[in-house]
């Protein structure tokens, strides 16, 4: 029940996104709902109103992947979405999880991030906690130092509002990006509880979690305040570590720009020659 219980939240959300002016329908009468009623979109997928009701109430348990790929018409989802709503449909069986055991971050990974010295880097957990990072990054914000939680710091610090001077595009692409990765299913308790706690201390976590946005971006340029250096645009990587669950994030400067000076300078006020061979520090 749980299963088709999510689907139906994710149709609802996904039905009030949609304008009826973008699916060709008029937009001037009164509408006591935003966005699409039930029987506009079980007619723009050829399908009948009571049965997409039974969809939205989990009454109906095994849509076919036609009738799905006409919803997703319907609703103007993307290839991301489209693929989510299909997992949420048929949700692949999940084995028992066996007892939690502490993340590591393997010596091989530490030892590389540790010896890019003007390359700030950290490796995050399934949950967004903190794993590993190197001196750089540290010093670009202590948020991103062992044991810090980064999706904890950019909706619950805020100082993290002055810090990303694009806090809320960067927000905007944080929350469909944890949808990307935790799937259909939340079965991690640490993600239960994280999300939990950024549902009751985060209104734009809230907003956001309720839209149901899906998107794995792992790049892009986010523009950062430092209190020491000042602005820096950095072009971002999100590099998954094969079979360990864990992203390794880097962040790097164009060559020749402002912010490649800045992230240098940065370097050394953070990094002295004596300890520019440190290796990260594990959790």
């Amino acid at each position: 029940m749980a299963v088709t219980s999510t689907l139906g939240e994710y149709l609802r959300a996904r039905r009030e996104l949609v304008r009826p002016g973008e699916v060709g329908l008029p937009e001037g009468e009164r509408r006591r709902v935003p966005g699409l009623r039930r029987e506009e979109v079980a007619l723009l997928a050829g399908i009948s109103t009571e049965y997409y009701l039974r969809l939205e109430q989990g009454r109906d348990r095994h849509p076919s992947d036609q009738i799905l790929d006409c919803i997703a018409k319907a609703l103007r989802l993307d290839g991301e979405a489209s693929a989510y709503l299909h997992d949420l449909a048929h949700p692949v069986p999940q084995k028992r999880r066996r007892t939690a055991r502490p993340e590591r971050v393997s010596d091989s990974v530490r030892n590389l991030i540790g010896n890019w010295t003007t390359t700030p880097a950290y490796v995050h957990g399934r949950s967004g906690d903190v794993l590993a990072a190197n001196p750089l990054a540290v010093a670009l914000s202590p948020h991103y130092a062992p044991g810090s939680n980064t999706l904890r710091a950019a909706f619950l610090e805020p100082e993290m509002r002055v810090f990303y001077r694009d806090w809320d595009d960067m927000t905007a692409k944080a929350v469909p990006y944890l949808r990307s990765v935790i799937g259909a299913g939340v079965d991690d308790p640490r993600l239960v509880n994280l999300i939990g706690e950024l549902s009751l201390g985060s209104e734009r976590f809230r907003t956001l979690w309720a839209r149901h946005d899906v998107r794995h971006k792992t790049s892009g340029l986010t523009r950062l305040l430092h209190p020491q250096v000042g602005p820096l645009d950095l072009r971002y990587e999100k590099l998954a570590l094969s079979g360990a669950g864990q992203m390794l994030i880097t962040y790097h400067a164009d060559p020749g720009s402002d912010s490649e000076q800045r992230l240098h300078l940065l370097a050394t006020l953070a990094v002295p020659p004596e300890a520019a061979s440190m290796l990260a520090v594990e959790a």
